[in-house]
């Protein structure tokens, strides 16, 4: 048995669909597919489906994975993703099928491209100026305090029109730290608010753009 992970992406609209509905998405899509994949026994067999990082509401990404488990033998890339992609909805594009190199939980970390609004320079220098960026991760546990700026130490940006971009990583790790870039944005927008420059959520675009292994390689 070979665990198959499907590299897709999920743009647009898609940013809205839940995980829950994700898995729901794929288990009709595979099925619609007539491709050999491996289904649990019991009394209600399913097909075995697991996500890596899984996106949070709202977010975009050009790097996300699912994986399946097939008797078939390989390969299994362009084949797949050509069966797949007629099943998919729009904002989810199958870009490859390969056999996994990495378990799930190596990921440590995530990059990011995130798109603002021209108005937001001066929270971004006032980031950088700042000697301590405390925000609030809520978790199943409860609430605590992280330090923002022990995970990204300072922000660069480019200007794009009235938009600016800035790219970061942050902590992805299923057992151990994992920071939302939701909190950093979060934090800018209150430093913006600071500054007398505030801007809206709806103006913002987080797209993440790869997974990584702990020596910075891609997860694959």
């Amino acid at each position: 048995m070979t665990t198959v992970r499907i590299f897709f992406e999920k743009q647009g609209e898609a940013a809205y669909v839940s995980l829950l509905d994700l898995q729901r998405v794929f288990h009709r899509a595979l099925k619609r597919s007539g491709l050999p994949v491996w289904y649990t026994e019991g009394f209600n067999p399913h097909i075995y489906l697991a996500f890596c990082s899984p996106l949070p509401l709202g977010q975009e990404s050009v790097c996300e994975s699912c994986d399946v488990k097939t008797a078939a033998e390989p390969p299994y890339g362009a084949a797949w993703a050509a069966a797949l992609q007629p099943c998919m909805p729009g904002g989810i594009t199958v870009t490859g099928a390969a056999a996994a190199v990495h378990k799930a939980g190596e990921v440590a970390a995530a990059r990011y491209a995130i798109t603002l609004p021209a108005a937001a320079a001066p929270a971004l220098a006032a980031y950088n100026a700042a000697g301590s960026v405390p925000a609030e991760k809520k978790t199943k546990r409860g609430a605590r305090v992280v330090e923002l700026k022990a995970a990204v130490p300072a922000l660069s940006w480019q200007g794009r029109g009235d938009t600016l971009r800035l790219e970061t990583t942050l902590p992805c790790a299923s057992d151990g730290e994992n920071l939302n870039p939701a909190l950093l944005l979060g934090a800018l927008q209150t430093l913006a608010g600071e500054a007398g420059a505030a801007f809206a959520p709806w103006q913002c675009r987080i797209l993440r753009t790869a997974l990584l292994l702990p020596d910075g390689t891609p997860f694959c």
